[in-house]
């Protein structure tokens, strides 16, 4: 497919991205769409799987005729084979009177089964025949009736594992699958994420008419660096509550970090590990991304011992006034003397033996960085997953 044409199509549909597991699964979608091959979609839940119907149903024949898309996990399985073929009135307690289904008045067009792997077997037995046969019968009825529908699925089942566990017919799937387009997770096309935060902050700073926020260069990569669990759906959500509720537009780190779950840090980390083709002990990827991860604490943690000195303030501010009396020829109150000699020193040698620490584990793996990648910085920034001007900067600071 040629490069304008990707274009075109991602902009009609508000595809975000280059990724290259995303364009592939465009380009496929495309090339189904002129035939009437059942197609199976499939990725984590959030990746966007109900985009890649529409540009089938859109590039297809059949874009003239009815489109419909059905959520097989939202729809009670009491209900679930009348919604899809119809029922006759009196089938049911409440069916008082005759309903077409959305087999029968999709006719010609296109249905989307979105969860698919959610159907009880029974009604996977009905959508069997009708995608072998074009046959189906309404719930209550003994007619047979015909249908020309082109079915496209999506779940984010592993299917074959609830086949093996009875949960979904084998032949079924197989009858789906003819053609599987994979969607890729969010954080398998890394580069997309800053794209897609922008578009959205962008498009909730025009609904709220407010300025749009904007990512420091640190708090980029810890976007990026992220696992996001729920995809391109959390992502979304996280652009809507920063732009909501942070009054300062500029979003540092740890402005960031208060809307990332730890946890889903921690497996965005050994992600990462099991991703290393350079050989760096996983290890030494913790304690890097500890580095970005542990600033939330941190400045909890400063914050807290701020707001001690700050109660100390006035004490201090009062010794020193004493000591002046006491200069002028005055008594001086001993009571207030040991509050400089006890709190304050023992705070900020709590904050210099924490930052010390945690400076020192950075440059550690910064100067092992440099020395695999023979001084090449780019390939060292690369390793430690930060940019080259952060890297050049730290490099100067720590005199590497």
């Amino acid at each position: 497919m040629k490069p304008e044409e990707l274009q075109r199509i991602k902009q009609q549909f508000s595809i975000i991205g280059n990724s290259a597991q995303l364009n592939r699964g465009i380009e496929i979608a495309v090339q189904v769409a002129l035939t009437d091959l059942s197609v199976l979609i499939t990725g984590e839940s959030g990746v966007g799987k109900e985009h890649f119907p529409k540009i089938i149903h859109q590039n297809s024949p059949r874009k003239h005729g009815p489109y419909f898309a059905i959520n097989c996990g939202a729809i009670p399985e009491g209900t679930i084979d009348a919604e899809l073929f119809g029922h006759t009135k009196g089938a049911f307690t409440d069916a008082k009177s005759e309903r077409k289904g959305y087999f029968e008045i999709a006719d010609g067009g296109t249905l989307f089964l979105d969860e698919v792997g959610e159907l009880p077997l029974s009604t996977q037995a009905r959508l069997l025949r009708v995608l072998e046969t074009g046959e189906f019968i309404r719930v209550g009825d003994s007619k047979v009736q015909k249908t020309n529908v082109r079915v496209v699925a999506a779940t984010n089942l592993n299917i074959p594992q609830a086949i093996e566990a009875g949960r979904f017919r084998e032949d079924l799937y197989y009858r789906l699958n003819t053609i599987e387009i994979k969607v890729p997770a969010l954080r398998e096309r890394k580069d997309d994420i800053p794209l897609l935060f922008r578009k959205f902050v962008v498009d909730f700073a025009d609904k709220y008419r407010m300025p749009a926020i904007r990512l420091t260069e640190e708090a980029n990569e810890m976007l990026k660096s992220y696992y996001w669990q729920g995809n391109v759906r959390q992502l979304k959500n996280v652009a809507q509550q920063i732009s909501l509720i942070e009054e300062r537009r500029e979003i540092t780190p740890d402005i960031l970090a208060h809307y990332l779950p730890a946890h889903q840090m921690h497996r965005g980390l050994a992600l990462a590990g099991q991703q290393n083709q350079q050989g760096v002990p996983v290890e030494e990827l913790k304690m890097l991304y500890n580095v970005v991860g542990a600033m939330k604490r941190e400045m909890d943690m400063l914050k807290t011992q701020l707001e001690h000195m700050q109660k100390n303030y006035d004490s201090r501010t009062k010794i020193e006034d004493e000591f002046v009396e006491w200069e002028q020829g005055q008594v001086l109150t001993p009571t207030t003397v040991p509050v400089v000699t006890e709190d304050i020193p023992e705070v900020v040698a709590e904050e210099t033996t924490q930052e010390m620490k945690l400076s020192e584990m950075e440059k550690e793996l910064m100067r092992k960085a440099l020395i695999k990648s023979a001084g090449n910085r780019k390939a060292a920034a690369a390793e430690l997953g930060m940019s080259e001007r952060t890297l050049y900067r730290k490099i100067k600071e720590y005199g590497l």
